[in-house]
């Protein structure tokens, strides 16, 4: 499994943007991500060109180059561009940049594409950083004009939705907002006090009572970005230099930059390095490298199709990528294990063991991997394999173990076979010898280690072989009186009942092995059902929690501000969200039932089975 973060000596493009419009995802950039098991933090920053977006993502690179910054009034990044670098702050996660183009390029006259751009950085991060010069007035929030169009770019169910019922759901899979304000010259006070870059941006996403086209469009902008983006921040940051060295200021040495630009520069990364969260999708699911790699590939194919990128799709074929990788994951995880430990002919109670150890680890590491795995179809497919696997190899143990045991005998026995054809035996007091032959062949036999599962049931089978010949002998025997032939016949009887009973005792023990297996699998997978359950759980109440906060926040901000009708709206949408937490727990208990009842008939038959072949 791909574990460690990839260390990039420069960006690369992630997302082509050619010259007719059309989006294509770059191979290269997928086989980087497809190398990063880490859970990732995705800052996306968008905004309009020549704004000096690529400065503040070299910041956080820790590089003074890296991303284009340019030097003409030309837009340098086309499409959107990605630096994955370890992340500074998180031990065993990474960092993933994105650059993306600058929105409202005069060259390519695209307002669609540039709402595709958009949408995918949206769609891509964990947090997403607006850029903009001068200050956030409505000339600035129409720029955003983007924001606006979101629900018709991203739906987040499959079936057709009302876009209300989609801006439900949006709070709850959007990324952090940071409004980047660059080139700020005004003082931070409102009404002549002063106030904190956040309580700026709050200030100017402030609705205009009233009704009409122009109350309406001052108004959409803003409501979608409260409605949309539950955590919001603003840094505003003075110019760097003066006008004349703005085309360098990649080139020139910080303390050639302004203190108070450098300031915010430094508080903004800081708030990116300890703030920004790692990367999740629908159900609260972690994101790798390599399911941000397969979200890129989704989401730009359903684009270039002409199609609109929906949440649920994208997660449902992400699954069942991870979900089958998973099973190979855990598959060759058991095969290894297996194969490290286990050198055959061994006793049933070795490999049982190990295959306990074993199944456990790779049913751990499938869960680790695996999400919306619904009806357990692909924790199903590897218990499945592993079963397969772990009987072959029993039956190929069992193989090696008769082999190994009649190699054993013909060794052991070599003696009795030599005295057999030279006659010693068909003398007076023969038998007895024979029979002190015999006990030592058996003796040696059970000392020999290593012999495996069938030591018992092949020497049951040599002591048949042998039956007739020590019969000839006795019979032979001219030293024993009638009287001793028939004793020492009931004794031979006994003799072979007794190994036949030995033989019986050792397939007994392994059918009840086969039994325990069965038991303890059909539990580990239960325990391992239950954790998986309670940390879907957890993070689907947590993403549930997130939205349910935000929308009585706003509500909160619009009754305090006299918007009872916009009020009395959101109302309906939170209680909605309430109704849909008692609702989801219920499903997801349901799910982890019919899981073990599944598992438990699943016991019941085999075990039926395996006593009824007996």
């Amino acid at each position: 499994m791909a574990s460690n973060s990839v260390a990039m000596p420069a960006p690369v493009c992630l997302i082509e943007n050619s010259s007719t419009g059309k989006l294509h995802v770059n191979q290269q950039a997928l086989e980087i991500l497809s190398q990063i098991g880490q859970p990732v933090v995705v800052v996306a920053i968008v905004g309009l060109y020549r704004t000096g977006k690529s400065y503040l993502m070299n910041k956080l690179a820790g590089k003074r180059s890296g991303f284009s910054l340019g030097a003409t009034i030309q837009s340098h990044t086309k499409g959107i561009w990605m630096w994955c670098v370890p992340h500074p702050c998180k031990p065993g996660h990474t960092l993933v940049l994105l650059d993306t183009e600058g929105l409202g390029d005069v060259e390519k006259g695209d307002q669609k594409n540039d709402c595709w751009i958009f949408a995918l950085a949206v769609l891509l991060s964990s947090t997403l950083v607006y850029n903009s010069r001068g200050t956030i007035d409505n000339s600035a929030l129409e720029n955003l004009q983007y924001v606006t169009e979101l629900t018709d770019l991203i739906k987040v169910k499959s079936q057709d939705s009302a876009s209300d019922e989609e801006d439900i759901h949006f709070v709850r899979y959007f990324p952090q907002f940071i409004w980047a304000v660059r080139d700020f010259t005004l003082e931070l006070k409102i009404e002549g006090v002063s106030v904190s870059a956040d309580q700026y941006l709050e200030h100017a996403l402030s609705l205009k009572k009233g009704v009409g086209k122009k109350v309406s469009d001052y108004n959409l902008p803003r409501e979608c970005i409260c409605s949309y983006f539950p955590t919001r921040r603003c840094f505003v940051f003075v110019t760097p230099t003066a006008g004349e060295n703005m085309n360098r200021v990649e080139s020139m040495e910080e303390n050639e930059l302004s203190a108070t630009f450098l300031q915010a520069a430094k508080q903004f990364c800081e708030y990116i390095f300890t703030q920004s969260t790692v990367k999740t999708i629908k159900g609260g699911h972690k994101v790798t490298g390599r399911m941000l790699g397969s979200l890129v590939s989704t989401y730009v194919n359903t684009i270039s199709s002409g199609s609109v990128p929906c949440l649920d799709n994208a997660v449902l074929a992400m699954a069942e990528i991870e979900n089958k990788a998973a099973v190979q994951q855990g598959l060759a995880v058991y095969q290894k294990g297996m194969e490290q430990s286990v050198q055959i002919p061994v006793t049933r109670d070795r490999i049982s063991e190990q295959h306990g150890k074993w199944e456990k680890q790779a049913l751990e590491t499938f869960m680790k991997r695996s999400f919306k795995d619904d009806g357990h179809i692909h924790q199903k497919t590897l218990v499945d394999q592993i079963i397969s696997h772990y009987t072959e190899l029993v039956k190929r143990n069992d193989a090696v173990s008769i082999e190994t045991c009649n190699k054993v005998l013909v060794d052991l026995s070599v003696q009795m076979s030599h005295n057999l054809q030279q006659g010693v035996y068909a003398t007076p007091g023969g038998y007895k010898l024979y029979c002190e032959d015999r006990d030592h062949v058996v003796q040696q036999f059970r000392a020999t280690p290593n012999k495996g599962t069938k030591a018992e049931d092949v020497l049951d089978q040599f002591l048949k072989q042998k039956k007739i010949e020590a019969a000839s002998i006795l019979l032979a025997d001219q030293k024993l009186t009638e009287n001793e032939k028939q004793i020492a016949s009931e004794r031979e009887h006994a003799f072979q009942m007794e190994q036949q009973n030995k033989a019986m005792e050792e397939e007994t023990h392994q059918m009840k092995c086969t039994l325990e297996e069965e038991r303890r699998s059909c539990a580990e997978n239960q325990r391992q059902m239950e954790l998986k359950l309670q940390e879907e759980i957890e993070n689907a109440r947590k993403e549930h929690e997130r939205a349910l906060e935000s929308k009585v926040k706003e509500h909160e901000e619009l009754m305090k501000k006299g918007f009872e009708e916009k009020a009395k709206m959101l109302q309906e949408e939170i209680s909605q969200l309430k109704q849909e937490s008692k609702s989801w727990v219920d499903v997801a208990k349901t799910v982890l039932d019919t899981g073990l009842g599944v598992c438990n008939s699943v016991l019941q038959y085999k075990s039926m089975r395996y006593l009824m072949n007996r």
